[in-house]
């Protein structure tokens, strides 16, 4: 062997070993809140190249990059490209965690342990969503990141957003060498308190910024949902979706049947489905895919509900890169209990007790057809 061969021999070497022993995660610096927190940014790749980027304000999703059926990549949630954005009027909750009580709580009060509690009405009449100034969304969280994995912790203090009880909890988002998303949930208390989180991404998996997700066709594990009253508050009652617009458990293309919903008060989807699987084990819960771009994704869960809204309050606002979210442009698929369990003592009880452990599991799968 030459030495100019044994050189490149030897360079190729280095070269392999650099590419093999390159960093699987990045964290840098996202910005600044308007009370001055910093917010670091943590970015993790998979061999496949899907790459996910998280903040620490919300400990939540920025951007997941996936390939579509011809290897194209794209971001499939929608975001913002800063701070400001996260923190201003025009986000929806962007790719958050929410809680400490996603979704509805009627009236913005529970009776607990003989003690009324009142909270925010951020959704008038109702609570939505945890609370206004420090619910989970809005709060910067501490971090750590190890290989293809990013731990999120936040200690909700006694009384914060009006919930009893000193709150530590962990989220944990791995993405795995299969393209899952995996998310794990952990709560721990040292009073009851009612807890109920989940992820908030809106999805559009033929990219975010692309026009509606009408042509999407969805499939959920749920031959039932939870009717609610004109507040989008259940009526405590669980009805079959079969003959209803409620009805996907064939795929079915979002835009067939939406505009019978426009007028009702969830001027859309905007409902939570009882999912076949009520064991607390992790199970298939629901199947989205782009037919254009041939993207999938796939839903499992522990919780007994997912919340589907079909992004109806999406109003054209700018996000990343410019891009305008239109109505309708992006949808959530929310694992959770239902809404209001709170106040539903005939359903399973969203209570965490100081001997207890809560604990939630959420595994979004990307796969292209």
């Amino acid at each position: 062997m030459t030495i100019r061969k044994t050189v490149a021999f030897l360079s190729a070497i280095v070269l392999a070993f650099a590419t093999t022993a390159k960093a699987d995660h990045h964290i840098e610096v996202f910005g600044k809140t308007k009370d001055g927190e910093t917010v670091h940014s943590y970015t993790i790749k998979n061999k496949n190249g899907i790459t996910a980027k998280f903040i620490s304000l919300g400990a939540t999703l920025q951007s997941l990059m996936v390939p579509d059926k011809d290897g194209k990549m794209a971001d499939i949630v929608l975001g913002w490209d800063d701070v400001a954005g996260y923190q201003g009027e025009d986000n929806q909750y962007f790719g958050c965690t929410t809680g400490r009580v996603c979704n509805r709580i009627a009236k913005g009060q529970f009776t607990l342990g003989g003690k009324e509690y009142k909270l925010a009405i951020n959704n008038e009449p109702n609570h939505l969503h945890g609370g206004v100034k420090r619910s989970l969304d809005k709060v910067v969280w501490k971090a750590k990141v190890k290989g293809q994995a990013v731990r999120f912790t936040y200690s909700s203090p006694d009384g914060e957003e009006g919930y009893p009880g000193n709150l530590d909890i962990t989220v944990s988002y791995t993405l795995t060498d299969k393209n899952e998303l995996k998310i794990l949930y952990k709560a721990k208390t040292d009073k009851a308190t009612p807890v109920n989180l989940t992820h908030h991404s809106y999805w559009n998996l033929g990219g975010a910024g692309s026009k509606t997700v009408l042509d999407h066709e969805l499939w959920l594990a749920a031959d039932k949902y939870t009717p609610t009253d004109d507040t989008l508050i259940p009526t405590g009652k669980i009805e079959p979706v079969k003959g209803t617009v409620l009805d996907f458990t064939k795929s079915t293309r979002i835009g067939d049947r939406i505009e019978k919903l426009t007028d009702t008060a969830a001027l859309g989807y905007d409902h939570n489905f009882v999912l076949n699987s009520q064991d607390g084990k992790l199970a298939l819960a629901a199947k989205l895919k782009d037919p254009a771009s041939g993207r999938v994704l796939t839903v499992h869960t522990t919780e007994p509900g997912i919340q589907f809204y079909s992004g109806n309050f999406l109003k054209g606002q700018k996000g990343k890169g410019g891009k305008t979210y239109a109505h309708r442009s992006a949808l959530c698929l929310e694992t959770q209990h239902y809404p209001d369990s709170i106040n539903k003592p005939d359903w399973d009880s969203i209570v965490l007790k100081p001997e207890g452990v809560y604990k939630h599991t959420c595994v979004y799968s990307f796969s292209a057809e």
